[in-house]
């Protein structure tokens, strides 16, 4: 007579790694809380949130840098060699650049981030008159225009706005991301109570 055994998730599921983790929950709440009182703190010092939001894409840039040197030496020809190690040395200049002076950095990538943020909403208006009947083109039209309006704003205060845009998306971005952690741990709470 077969006996029936209880159904667990494979070891690799996404079910295990929530079973895992819905014992935690706390620990998420109040990580999120953590990243919602960081981003407050930020938002009331967005010069010092800038500031550091360039040191932080220094570090990041040096660490990139090392990588891609120590691709370039592994490299098996002259042209990859050259191509990797001039990368490297462009990200470790560009990283020693925007921690010593994150100032000026911050220039640079305020205007990039503009820029960038025009070219996107550009791209998104034109992808959204490529879709085929029926799709929400109105949902890709309002994006791109946000986007590129977004970008507009800042490339038309730029320079004056480089001293706080960074640090204001850094403390918006970290409250939001604290918001969402915590309403994972409180579905994780909700989680552990349902299941046995």
């Amino acid at each position: 007579m077969p006996v029936d055994l209880p159904v667990r998730p494979p070891a690799h599921s996404l079910g295990a790694a929530i079973q895992g983790l819905r014992h935690r929950w706390g620990w998420i709440v109040a990580f999120g809380a953590f990243l919602d009182l960081a981003g407050i703190v930020a938002l009331g010092s967005v010069v010092f949130a800038t500031l550091v939001s360039v040191s932080i894409v220094g570090v990041m840039m040096i660490f990139a840098g090392i990588a891609e040197l120590g691709i370039g030496f592994r490299s098996r020809d002259w042209g990859h060699f050259l191509l990797w190690i001039l990368g490297g040395l462009l990200y470790l200049v560009a990283g020693v650049f925007a921690i010593m002076n994150p100032l000026l950095a911050s220039l640079v990538l305020t205007l990039f981030l503009g820029a960038g943020l025009i070219a996107a909403g550009v791209l998104r208006l034109f992808l959204a008159f490529q879709l085929p009947a029926g799709n929400p083109r109105w949902l890709v039209l309002a994006t791109g225009l946000i986007t590129a309006i977004f970008g507009l704003v800042i490339v038309m205060h730029w320079p004056t706005d480089s001293l706080f845009i960074l640090g204001l998306l850094l403390a918006i971005d970290l409250m939001f991301h604290g918001i969402g952690w915590i309403f994972f741990g409180l579905w994780l709470r909700n989680v552990h109570r349902a299941l046995p």
